[in-house]
Parts: structure tokens; sequence; C-alpha cells
């Protein structure tokens, strides 16, 4: 009577292991599978260079490929190259001696990831159309850019004491708003449409555009920046330039034209690296080619004639 007891006692217990199993599978994989779909992710997709990682409380991190990023990190690249990846689908490439702070909030179906531009400048990368309420925004110290899904570039520098934000778009649509020393932003915002570009800048006196969205001027770009657009290229993106235009102007030859009183005057094709020669013949009796001779040619050129 006893065995008997004990062995439905036992059966029991075997009933009861087994459901408290299946119950924690069941809890497991569904944490697994609301944590899947809410994580941040935010890495170091790749360094080779010299830069920083600042953490609030660590200090300065020497950075490495697949360290995880936190909100409110402050990320430098002083020189070499740095790629960031947000989420799965987000790269942002950096110029040599850049430096943002990341602030992300949410998760990748609904959260904002928000990029404070420091210095230098970077490429953005957003390759999947956002959702309804997620935002992804670069933030300068004279404006903020906001989008859904494109590749474009910021930049921000400082000539004589005014502060400039370029914005070249290769892909896409970013919306811009202008940011007024008092931190107020306008309510106005300009579109900027894939194959254009528009610069912001900021005085003493202002904060406004330089102009209306123009072509993009491809030969000022820096180089990085054109080499980070032939690898995105390769990855299956269409952008507003082929790899061939880009090859072309990486690499050269290079067109560089002579000019007088804005006319054509003559041209040379000048490979990547070498010196342009001064023209046989001089369009006037006065004046000189403004230009440095012993500079090597590293884009196309205008060199005009200065009386």
């Amino acid at each position: 009577m006893a065995e008997k007891k004990n062995g439905k006692k036992r059966i029991l217990i075997a009933i009861i292991v087994a459901v408290a199993v299946v119950l924690a599978v069941v809890v497991v994989f569904f944490v697994f599978k609301k944590k899947k779909g809410e994580y941040r992710l935010l890495k170091v997709f790749e360094f080779d260079g010299e830069g920083s990682v600042e953490k609030k409380g660590k200090g300065k991190i020497t950075p490495y490929n697949n360290m995880v990023l936190s909100s409110g990190d402050k990320v430098m690249l002083d020189t070499g190259k740095m790629t960031l990846l947000a989420d799965d689908d987000k790269y942002i490439y950096f110029d040599q001696h850049t430096s943002i702070e990341l602030v992300a909030t949410g998760s990748k179906k609904n959260g904002k990831i928000k990029i404070e531009l420091l210095k230098g400048g970077i490429t953005n990368d957003i390759r999947n159309k956002l959702p309804v309420d997620s935002s992804y925004e670069v933030n300068t110290p004279n404006s903020t850019m906001s989008v859904r899904g494109t590749v474009f570039y910021v930049y921000i520098y400082e000539i004589d004491g005014v502060k400039y934000t370029r914005v070249c778009v290769f892909d896409g649509q970013v919306a811009v708003r202008l940011v007024y020393k008092d931190g107020t932003v306008d309510d106005e915002e300009v579109l900027v449409s894939k194959g254009k570009e528009v610069t912001i800048y900021e005085d003493e006196v202002t904060t406004n555009y330089l102009a209306d969205p123009s072509d993009i001027d491809w030969d000022t770009l820096p180089d990085d920046v054109l080499v980070n657009l032939q690898t995105i290229i390769t990855d299956g993106r269409d952008l507003s330039i082929t790899l061939d235009e880009l090859k072309a102007i990486i690499e050269g030859p290079y067109e560089v034209t002579f000019m007088y009183d804005g006319k054509e005057f003559a041209t040379q094709t000048v490979k990547k690296g070498e010196k342009v020669s001064v023209p046989k013949f001089c369009p006037a009796a006065t004046g000189d080619w403004d230009y440095d001779f012993d500079e090597p040619i590293e884009q196309n050129t205008v060199i005009e004639w200065q009386n």
C-alpha cells in the first residue's frame, strides 16, 4: 500500500516538474522575444586608428571593434577610421578629427536616436525607413536635421569666427531647421533632396542659410567621405553619384581650367598629386595666375588671372 502511494507521489512530482519546465521555457521565450524586439544596439562597428570613447563615471576608453556603446557616450576619432552601428541598420561613418555625443531612447520600433555633432563630420546611412514612432536626428550648434531613411553628410567648421554647417544629401531627403543662439528652433524647415546640399552660417548677428539648396560640390568633399560612399553603393544603395564618378573624383585625372575675364583661356589634364604647368602664353601684358604652381593638384581646379 505504501509503495502504491509512493508511486503516485513520484508521478505527481514528475508532472509538477514537467509543468514547471514548460512554463519556464514559455516565459524565457516571450521575455527573449520581447527583448529582441526592444533592444537598442549601439556599438563600434569598425575602428582602426587613434580615438576614444568617454563614458560617464569611467573616463576615456580606447575603442575596439564590437565595443558596446550607451546613451550619453562621447565618441572621438582623431586619426584613422571609425564606423558606428545603431540598431542593425544605421551606420555612422566618422571623418578624422570628429567627436559626437550619442543619445538613444526607447527601442528600435519606438524610440529616438540623436547625434550631437561636436566637431568634424559624419556620413549617415539609414538603410531602412524608420517606423512612424521612431526618429533619427543630427544636431549641430546652429541647426538640426531629421530623417526617416536616407544617406547624408554633415560637417561643421569655423572660419574667422563664423560657424558653418554643411549638409549634403546623397539619397532620400533631409529636413533642416535653424537653431538660434538662444536655443530656439525655427518653425520653418528646409527640405534638402537627393543630390543637393545646403550650408548654414552663424555670425555675431544672425543664423541663416548661405543660399537655397544647390547641387553638391563633389570636388570639395573629403576623400574619406567619397570612399565611404563607394562602400555604401557597393552594399546596394542607389546614390546620386555612381562608382565610376566617385573613382574619377578620388583618383583623377583632374581637369585644370585657366580663366581670364570670365572666359576659359586654357585647360590641362593633370594626374592626382602632380603639379600643373604654367601656360606658355599669358592672356594679358600685366597680371599673373592666382595660384601656387608648387602645390600638387588633388581635384578639379579653376585658376583665375589676376591683373
